[in-house]
């Protein structure tokens, strides 16, 4: 089993930055994926960035440019560096851990950007 434990959401204004972390614990394997969803109300969930082994990176087309995904290792910890936010990302962003056909979501941290 493996648990996933999001921190770093918030509120800021639009053309801010913030920086969202997800710790992963329990059974981690290497060669895992993890990523990053979101979910406006409204709208369909996307996938907002994922990193896989051998950091290989994809983003959405909607936060190319701005948005960094990383991990650490050593933590079993992924994060998204989030800059020039935009009203339009608001919206709770869903951590996850996947690894061949076991998949583990996080509860969701919610990003709230004014305008």
């Amino acid at each position: 089993q493996v648990q996933l434990v999001e921190s770093g959401g918030g509120l800021v204004q639009a053309g801010g930055s913030l920086r969202l972390s997800c710790a992963a614990s329990g059974s981690i394997f290497r060669g895992n994926a993890m990523g990053w969803y979101r979910q406006a109300p409204g709208k369909q969930r996307e996938l907002v960035a994922s990193i896989a082994s051998g950091d290989y990176t994809n983003y959405a087309d909607s936060v190319k440019g701005r948005f960094t995904i990383s991990r650490d290792n050593a933590k079993n910890t992924v994060y998204l560096q989030m800059n020039s936010l935009k009203p339009e990302d608001t919206a709770v962003y869903y951590c996850y851990y996947s690894y061949y056909g076991y998949r583990r979501e996080g509860q969701g941290t919610q990003v709230t950007v004014s305008s």
